[in-house]
């Protein structure tokens, strides 16, 4: 397999435009520094290809299977995935009194990418594993950390979250799964559960669901709803798994792509008791799994970019390799082929790739160096600006690479020709891979209805004036740069964006929320499109200012870092125009459309 990411593009981010080390002099990581987190880097790659990359197609070609007796994965799944574990990577992210090595989720997402980008099926095990530990170390008792959490982080445990359900889907308010009280103080948990990653399957000791259920005479709705821990095998007085719970599966979903990831429906309680153990309090586990799920969206931002870089470095290493044709300008054929990078057309699809993967690259960077300054603030100020910039930033997180790293993968099949659409180049795969992304953790149609929907109007616009501050600055850093150029586009886009806000918020005033949201998917692309190029800002603005003194590889690092950031102005920013013109014409050709005209 080629290059799974640019590791001088990913040290750029951390060290360059990132902040990374500027977090290693906070108490909370000052046992790091810059030396441990490149040499990880190092351990990363070499696992990543040696490892993960080598059973990919393999996994792709034989994906999980059900005997009706328990599920069959490759091997080299369980094997790869226990190397991951024993290296420590895993427990990364977590602090050092739970298990954890306390490393800032910046470095750990950048290390995840690694492993994300060479096989996602494979990593989709402790990455579930990871979040679930996550939300059990802020919302379980001690008693739940300790029989749940501590195993999880050490690997012996493996976890899932189980939400939605074959008549529900995304409308978690109409779930039907029940939990009745005992009297131990634990709940009888009774439902089925649809689309649950990582359901079943023997590469780990236990299987610690986090189930979203309703507590017999709960409210209706989501206000209802709680979470509760169900293991696969209940917990003994020793500490140890012992018997078998009432967790049992249904069957397996077969999906075109993402096939090495074990999809289930899951039983619950179906003719056998299911315990399950309250999380948090009751009423309250729809707050308590966004916390998951949150973290899970920019993870799947994150999966899906990965991807569309990996496709755009072989369609890259493909184009350098193969000769084919002539340049319009010197067509003799009596002179050999060109390789194909040096025909234009080609480099357009390159340089999109390119401005798409690394875009998306950088606000996953720039997330999870967000999430290390909310939970390791230096001031209560620095924590707010934080969280608000996540809570507004999450959806584009998700969504835009989703959508924008697919079109890359899409752009890295046609640049292989015929040849992409075989199974014989990776680039195939990781198109079918990564359309999932999209509907993944809610779809991106759902992503767009809670940015303008619930972000936008939340605490009276202030997410939105937090996110503009800190655009403001960069625009101010980048004239000073020298980049006028980009720093005038991208202050049109913003004013533009705010213009766009502001007729809808009048939209819905007049007509209400069905006319206002109606459209909220090109709000979505025109808010997605500002914010990626904003991130090229950034990284332009100090690739600007290392350029006096590069040479070498570095010189054409940041000379390509500058040609991506005007390809996404030239040919990607102006699209937002289109969008703003749509939004603010209060357009009603979706919402009117009767369902007798399809």
């Amino acid at each position: 397999m080629t290059n799974l990411v640019n590791r001088r593009d990913l040290s750029f981010l951390l060290f360059e435009l990132g902040g990374l080390e500027a977090l290693f002099e906070r108490p909370r990581f000052a046992q790091h520094d810059r030396e441990t987190v490149e040499s990880m880097l190092d351990v990363a790659l070499q696992m990543a290809h040696e490892r993960f990359a080598d059973h990919v197609a393999k996994l792709d070609a034989n994906e999980p299977s059900f005997d009706g007796e328990r599920v069959h994965i490759i091997e080299e799944v369980g094997a790869a995935v226990r190397e991951y574990i024993d290296a420590g990577f895993l427990a990364a992210s977590f602090p050092e009194d739970c298990g954890g090595m306390q490393l800032p989720y910046m470095a750990t997402q950048a290390l995840t990418s690694v492993f994300t980008a060479a096989n996602p099926s494979s990593m989709g095990y402790p990455f579930l594993t990871a979040a679930a530990a996550n939300l059990l170390r802020v919302q379980g008792s001690e008693t739940q950390r300790e029989q749940y959490m501590r195993p999880m982080i050490e690997g012996r445990y493996f976890g899932t979250m189980c939400l939605s359900e074959p008549q529900a889907g995304s409308s978690l308010g109409d779930i039907r799964t029940k939990a009745i009280p005992r009297d131990d103080g634990r709940y009888q948990i009774q439902g089925t559960k649809m689309w649950i990653s990582g359901g079943e399957h023997d590469l780990s000791e236990n299987i610690v669901h986090l189930v979203l259920a309703k507590i017999e005479g709960a409210a209706a709705g989501s206000k209802g709803i709680s979470l509760f821990a169900v293991p696969k095998y209940r917990i003994g007085a020793d500490g140890q798994p012992g018997e078998r719970n009432g967790v049992r599966l249904a069957g397996l979903n077969h999906k075109m792509g993402y096939r090495g990831t074990v999809n289930t429906v899951l039983n619950f309680g179906d003719g056998e008791d299911c315990i399950g153990e309250l999380v948090g309090q009751a009423g309250k586990g729809l707050a308590g799994m966004f916390q998951m799920m949150n973290e899970a969206r920019i993870g799947v931002g994150l999966g899906a970019t990965m991807l569309g870089y990996a496709g755009y470095l072989a369609s890259l290493e493909y184009a350098r390799e193969r000769p084919q044709g002539r340049l319009p300008g010197d067509p003799d054929p009596s002179k050999p082929p060109v390789m194909i990078i040096e025909h234009s057309d080609v480099k357009r699809m390159l340089l999109a790739q390119k401005a798409y993967a690394e875009g998306a690259l950088a606000l996953c960077v720039y997330c999870a160096e967000l999430i290390d300054q909310q939970e390791a603030p230096r001031d209560e100020a620095e924590q707010a600006r934080a969280t608000a910039l996540l809570e507004i930033l999450t959806p584009i997180a998700k969504a835009w690479p989703a959508d924008y790293c697919l079109k890359a993968n899409e752009l890295a099949i046609q640049v292989h020709g015929g040849y992409g659409y075989t199974r014989d180049y990776p680039v195939e795969r990781m198109y079918r891979d990564n359309r999932l992304n999209a509907i993944h953790e809610g779809t991106n149609g759902i992503q767009s209805l809670d940015l303008l929907g619930r972000k936008i109007p939340m605490k009276g616009g202030a997410l939105l004036k937090t996110l503009l501050e800190a655009v403001q600055a960069d625009l101010i850093a980048a004239r000073q740069a020298g980049l006028d150029e980009l720093a005038n586009a991208l202050e049109a886009a913003v004013s533009r964006l705010g213009q766009t806000t502001q007729r809808l918020g009048a939209i819905g005033a007049e007509h209400g929320p069905d006319r206002y949201l109606s459209n909220s998917y090109a709000y979505l692309e025109q808010f997605g499109h500002t914010v990626i190029a904003w991130m090229w800002l950034r990284q332009a603005r100090v690739a600007q200012l290392a350029l006096a003194s590069a040479s070498g590889s570095d010189l054409d690092f940041y000379q390509g870092k500058l040609h991506a950031a005007r390809f996404f102005y030239r040919w990607e920013l102006p699209k937002t125009v289109q969008w703003a013109e749509l939004l603010e014409s209060a357009d009603d050709t979706t919402l009117r459309m009767p369902a007798a005209g399809f």
